[in-house]
């Protein structure tokens, strides 16, 4: 009879462990992932190095994983799926316009934070012995690379931009083909279905993740190497902050008429899951089921986000390769006029696409060196410090994809104002989201 306790123990635990908020679970990864990656650099403890990386290594290839299908699949049925939202091609059109005037912000002060702090100047870091990387960005590449010259590859190298590129081209011929395509429209829900709760059970290791991610970068990285780079860190993290936490809030109030911080409430399950995988596409379910947790229409957001996840990089594409070219012309003596901060702020918001195509914010940097005729050896720098700044960088880029379609849909007249203003439940313990099909009922805008 005593023994009955003991065999409903460990259950008993279990379920604690799952009702402790995500939030505070991913809290305490980041925390354990600190002090178990500055033991294992004071002491010289390798296995423990070596065991964090591969932890936080594994965690990155699931999320990586499902990016093909995932982006294919979304935003194909996406647009297969505008026709049930009245007034399309209005959504689409304000969506990128916001999309283009929070991309001009957030370079702005980028630029202002390079020229007011200077990065580059008192470094003293050596350029000799420096190689230009091998995947280089320019207005060619990234023209040329949008089309695929076989499908496989695409899929097989991960080339986002020309997945997105299939996506679309096959979304507009089933919406134009109609009821003939309906069969192709439903596998893909099912696989896009199939891979969301798939990722989805990759994205409840997210603490894990945490642990080994950030517990690799202490071990590995510490402070010494930061030294050289702490003015550029620091005005990398106040620029994404002064955007994420200011520029976000302002319009959210301004222009939305909105709370920001029921946004910060309901969006900071995606906030925090993006600073610690660095990834905007893995993040893609949690930036879609949050978006429509605080009241954006789900026909819409199924477009606005995935549109976003590949496109809409404030952080990656505005922020930062602005602050970048500034520490690059001044660590080789090069000055820099209006004329060049200018074809920056062009760069950044027409070239942000490429952070999808190719290699993410290096690409994004070499295309903005390459256009500036700044030396691309110097992008070799910053690779040391670039998953440092990467994190806070994709938490800035995912927060501006759920931004932006709440603001659209404010001003719209479409946005549920009771869900935005109590957005309260465990997002986790929730059913994934799935993208409605052709039958759905078509959401209502404002004339």
């Amino acid at each position: 009879m005593s023994a009955a306790p003991e065999a409903t123990s460990s259950p008993t635990l279990l379920s604690r462990v799952r009702k402790t908020p995500f939030w505070a679970q991913i809290v305490g990864g980041l925390v354990l992932g600190v002090l178990l990656g500055y033991i294992a650099r004071t002491n010289d403890i390798s296995w423990l190095a070596t065991t964090l990386e591969t932890i936080g290594k594994t965690f990155v290839q699931l999320l990586k994983l499902a990016v093909p299908p995932l982006v294919f699949t979304a935003i194909l049925v996406s647009v297969a799926n505008l026709g049930n939202v009245t007034n399309a091609a209005r959504l689409a059109g304000r969506t990128l316009l916001w999309f283009l005037i929070t991309s001009l912000i957030a370079v702005a002060i980028g630029l202002g934070l390079g020229l007011l702090t200077n990065p580059g100047q008192g470094t003293n870091l050596s350029t000799q012995g420096l190689k230009a990387p091998k995947a280089s960005g320019t207005w060619v590449d990234f023209l040329t690379g949008i089309i695929p010259t076989n499908v496989v590859t695409s899929f097989s190298e991960v080339n986002v931009l020309q997945i997105v590129f299939l996506a679309v081209v096959v979304g507009a011929a089933i919406l134009k083909i109609g009821e003939k395509a309906a069969p192709v429209l439903k596998l893909s829900e099912s696989v896009l279905e199939l891979t969301q709760t798939a990722l989805w059970w990759v994205i409840r290791l997210s603490p894990l993740g945490t642990l080994g991610l950030i517990g690799k970068s202490v071990a590995k990285y510490g402070w010494d190497l930061l030294k050289p780079f702490a003015v550029l860190t620091a005005d990398v993290y106040i620029g994404c902050a002064l955007v994420l936490f200011v520029v976000y809030s302002l319009l959210l109030k301004f222009v939305g008429g909105l709370n920001p911080l029921n946004f910060f409430k309901g969006a900071w399950p995606a906030i925090q899951l993006a600073f610690v995988s660095r990834s905007s596409v893995g993040t893609l379910p949690v930036t879609r089921r949050v978006t429509e947790r605080l009241g954006v229409p789900s026909d819409y957001a199924s477009f606005a986000v995935p549109f976003g996840a590949t496109t809409k990089m404030d952080g990656c594409a505005a922020i930062y390769p602005s602050l970048a070219a500034i520490f690059v012309a001044q660590v080789y003596n090069i000055d820099l006029g209006i004329r060049d901060y200018l074809l920056i702020a062009f760069v950044s918001v027409i070239g942000s696409a490429a952070t999808a195509g190719l290699t993410g914010a290096i690409v994004m940097l070499t295309l903005t060196l390459s256009t500036l005729g700044l030396p691309l050896e110097g992008v070799g720098l910053l690779l040391a410090i670039d998953p440092i700044l990467d994190m806070i960088r994709t938490a800035t880029n995912v927060a501006g994809q759920s931004v932006v379609p709440i603001l659209v849909a404010a001003r719209e007249k479409t946005l549920d104002l009771v869900a935005y203003n109590s957005p309260t439940g465990d997002l986790y313990d929730e059913t994934p989201v799935t993208i409605p099909a052709q039958s759905a009922e078509k959401v209502p805008a404002a004339a």
